[in-house]
């Protein structure tokens, strides 16, 4: 059995599912029944709250909102953004979950670099950020994982096109005095295929 699967939705998923398939995947890598698996997909238009997401932050319900089981607060997750779920086994790992993260932002990070984007972090708010011409910040990438019995699944977001007006009905990440972009909203035309192969290179590259 391969150690590591990759899967690559073409068309948008709806999110209840989405959760369901990811908490059977990690059943049966727990069971050592299935390989490790990172996820590329697409949702349609909706909101996800947290475990430490405040209702105040939930502005206008444009979309449907989910409750999840992942780390974080409210976020926005729609066509244009380009999801990575990623389900692995940190007792082969290193049971090292601030490591995971550490690794999940610099994946995100590597990936925006090959486009021209420079993401950064932040000590005090998560996210990966890219410092605007006006010297103002806006978060490109978001974070959420959840580990249940040493094995990751939720992940990574990162904003390619998405229409960015649909952020406007929550606080992403509970952060109100920053905004957010996007790879186009950059000046950055990718695809989301290109977006893909670079995920994949530095995928393997980090893990």
């Amino acid at each position: 059995m391969k150690t590591l699967e990759w899967k690559l939705s073409q068309n948008p998923e709806d999110y209840p599912g989405a959760v369901s398939f990811m908490e059977n995947r990690v059943g049966e890598i727990f069971a050592g029944k299935a390989p490790e698996l990172v996820w590329l997909l697409e949702h349609p238009p909706l909101y996800t709250a947290g475990t430490s997401a405040k209702e105040c932050d939930l502005l206008d319900s444009l979309f449907p909102v989910f409750a999840t089981g992942r780390g974080g607060e409210y976020t926005y997750h729609g066509p244009g953004q380009r999801v990575g779920y990623v389900m692995l086994d940190l007792r082969k790992r290193g049971q090292d979950v601030r490591k995971f993260v550490f690794n999940l932002e610099q994946w995100a990070i590597d990936t925006l670099a090959e486009f021209g984007v420079t993401g950064e972090r932040r000590d005090d708010r998560i996210g990966v950020w890219v410092v605007m011409a006006d010297g103002s910040e806006k978060k490109i990438a978001a974070f959420g994982v959840r580990v249940r019995k040493w094995i990751t699944y939720h992940g990574i977001s990162i904003n390619v096109n998405p229409e960015l007006s649909h952020y406007d009905g929550i606080v992403p990440c509970g952060i109100a005095d920053h905004g957010v972009t996007s790879l186009h909203d950059l000046g950055t035309g990718v695809s989301m295929a290109e977006v893909d192969a670079v995920l994949m290179k530095k995928f393997e590259d980090i893990f």
